[in-house]
């Protein structure tokens, strides 16, 4: 295993198609699925499912994603740290939901703290209507947020980063044994509804576009709350890969699942009043998040491997 391997891996797992994933490397498709399968071998593990759709990653492969980024973005922490660092300063106000304060912005804000010292980031936890109605009265200067969620013509968003959704269920389920559960099926078990950040009412969006509709057993506001319901055999639930992890607190298993029907994706991205003047502090942090997730992060390590 090299890092040749590993940025090819990540770049596949991020674009969801080997065509994609050449494309953003320049390289040839051949060159991916070659370095995947070396990958796979070498590992003793399968890390995507292939399907028409694309590559989705097992639950080995997401487990192994989170240890390739951090390995690409130690090796590229390795080669800044002769860099100048950036010298731009002043303040900037950024509001954040709970699901993208939780389980995204963290890492960013640590990585941008140490690029840009002078920076200093005023951060503001907020439901979306609160988010949308900040940014309009000029109380925040951007936001980070389900962009999926947002419809107001009077905020211009960027998504950065879409994350599929999938069935959630115990280690060892009947679906998983399977691989594939169809929505009537999944109307007879009973269902752990999340309700933060208006999850609820996205899958009821979804669910109407079916016949069926979800045995709700819980609803809940804790991720974490429905991740040991599922992991204990309590109920089957749907959310996205960007929340998953397959243990609950109390370390039992649980899997993800394919559906009959494609369903939406959760959408994370920046948002920020329509026609605003861009501050060098704004600029910063929109040009940080672009060169991260829309100019592929595997592609820096192309010219080093």
């Amino acid at each position: 295993m090299n890092l040749r391997h590993l940025k090819y891996f990540v770049a596949t797992a991020e674009t969801g198609q080997v065509s994609r994933a050449a494309n953003a490397l320049s390289i040839s498709q051949s060159s991916v699925t070659s370095a995947i399968k070396e990958l796979e071998i070498s590992l003793g593990a399968e890390l995507f499912h292939r399907s028409s759709h694309g590559m989705e990653l097992t639950d080995s492969g997401r487990e192994f994603l989170a240890a390739s980024k951090e390995i690409l973005e130690k090796v590229d922490e390795a080669c800044r740290l002769t860099r100048r660092r950036s010298e731009t300063s002043g303040v900037i106000s950024i509001a954040a939901t709970y699901t993208v304060l939780g389980y995204f912005l963290p890492y960013h804000l640590d990585r941008l703290s140490q690029l840009h010292p002078g920076l200093e980031i005023q951060l503001h936890e907020l439901n979306r209507e609160s988010i949308e109605d900040g940014l309009l009265a000029n109380r925040y200067d951007m936001a980070v947020v389900l962009t999926s969620n947002l419809n107001n013509p009077e905020i211009e968003t960027e998504t950065l980063l879409k994350s599929s959704r999938r069935l959630w269920v115990p280690n060892g389920h009947r679906f998983s044994r399977v691989g594939k559960a169809s929505f009537e099926e999944i109307s007879k078990e009973n269902y752990i509804m999340l309700t933060v950040d208006e999850a609820a009412h996205t899958a009821m969006k979804y669910w109407s576009l079916t016949n069926f509709r979800p045995k709700t057993k819980l609803r809940t506001s804790s991720v974490e709350a429905v991740r040991s319901m599922v992991a204990n055999g309590q109920g089957v639930t749907i959310l996205s890969d960007m929340v998953y992890r397959p243990w609950s607190l109390e370390g039992k298993r649980l899997e993800t699942v394919s559906t009959d029907i494609e369903i939406p994706t959760m959408d994370v991205g920046l948002a920020w009043r329509k026609a605003s003047d861009f501050s060098s502090p704004m600029n910063l942090l929109h040009n940080y998040f672009k060169r991260s997730f829309l100019s592929p992060q595997f592609t820096q390590y192309t010219a080093r491997t």
